[in-house]
């Protein structure tokens, strides 16, 4: 297989990830096409840094998640590098990432308060679909294809998917999808709801660029605290959930932003955020 190499639209200190900032925007595009995006322990690494720095800028309000090439968003697991390392007696497969570079990944950061939007085009199988489970909103193209396939390779989804899928989609279904590794298509995931809208190919990007805005157009610390509290609430008693104590909305309802949404409606004025 070959290797990886800073390409030259990746950022500095990537080689299989690239990761920019534009305004409030950070853009994760995971950057080895030439093996339909097949995450390697070098990329788990880079992803575990770009994570941390997205979650220590304040300026930076909404993630994009895609994968480059246009013919995956990622196909999951480096097959090629794990055979290798059975051989060398270093592989390990188990649930989750703890010990291994690039832990925690995204799928294992519960608190993770910024909102992702995944671009999905091509194939997302594997982990490259856990991915796409854990974010909060699925853009993809019609030609994306979905699946958890490690039952066939005497794996399992141990990054979320034997757990996400079935919360996300209704259980016999998920449960008919993770025994058999059967894919779905773009348009099977919309019927399922596991995907936020569906568009030609040619009209991805700009679709992301619509749900952007308008996540962009909204408070950042209200979005924080609704990312929050539905993720923690899903599994509690509804009670429960109205009574439990949420970070983030102690900050929002602190903060200047819960303060200038009323007043900007009352001026008949567009808001200023500040995420202060």
């Amino acid at each position: 297989m070959t290797g990886d190499s800073a390409s030259s639209g990746a950022a500095p200190g990537f080689g299989t990830v690239d990761y920019r900032k534009d305004g409030r925007v950070a853009s994760v595009r995971l950057n080895r096409p030439h093996v339909l995006n097949a995450m390697n322990l070098r990329m788990h690494a880079e992803l575990a840094r770009i994570w941390d720095d997205i979650e220590a800028d304040d300026d930076i309000w909404l993630v994009v998640l895609s994968g480059a090439g246009g013919k995956a968003f990622s196909v999951g697991q480096d097959l090629t590098e794990l055979a290798g390392r059975i051989e060398n007696g270093s592989a390990r497969s188990s649930f989750g990432s703890a010990g291994k570079p690039g832990y925690p990944r995204l799928t294992e950061r519960f608190s993770f308060a910024k909102p992702i939007i995944a671009s999905v085009s091509g194939y997302a199988l594997g982990g490259g679909f856990e991915l796409a489970l854990a974010c909060d909103i699925v853009i993809a193209s019609a030609d994306a294809q979905f699946g958890l396939p490690e039952a066939k390779l005497g794996l399992l989804p141990g990054a979320g998917g034997v757990f996400r899928l079935p919360r996300q989609a209704p259980y016999r279904i998920a449960m008919g999808h993770l025994l058999t590794g059967r894919p779905m298509s773009a348009a099977r995931a919309d019927e399922l709801g596991l995907v936020n809208e569906v568009v030609a190919a040619a009209d991805l990007d700009a679709c992301v660029r619509r749900w952007t805005e308008d996540v962009l157009r909204c408070a950042p610390l209200s979005v924080r605290a609704i990312k929050e509290a539905a993720a923690a609430a899903i599994t509690m008693p509804l009670a429960d959930a109205f009574a439990a104590d949420y970070r983030w909305e102690r900050r929002r309802a602190e903060s200047a932003d819960s303060e200038e949404g009323p007043k900007a409606f009352a001026a008949k004025r567009t808001p200023e955020w500040t995420g202060r």
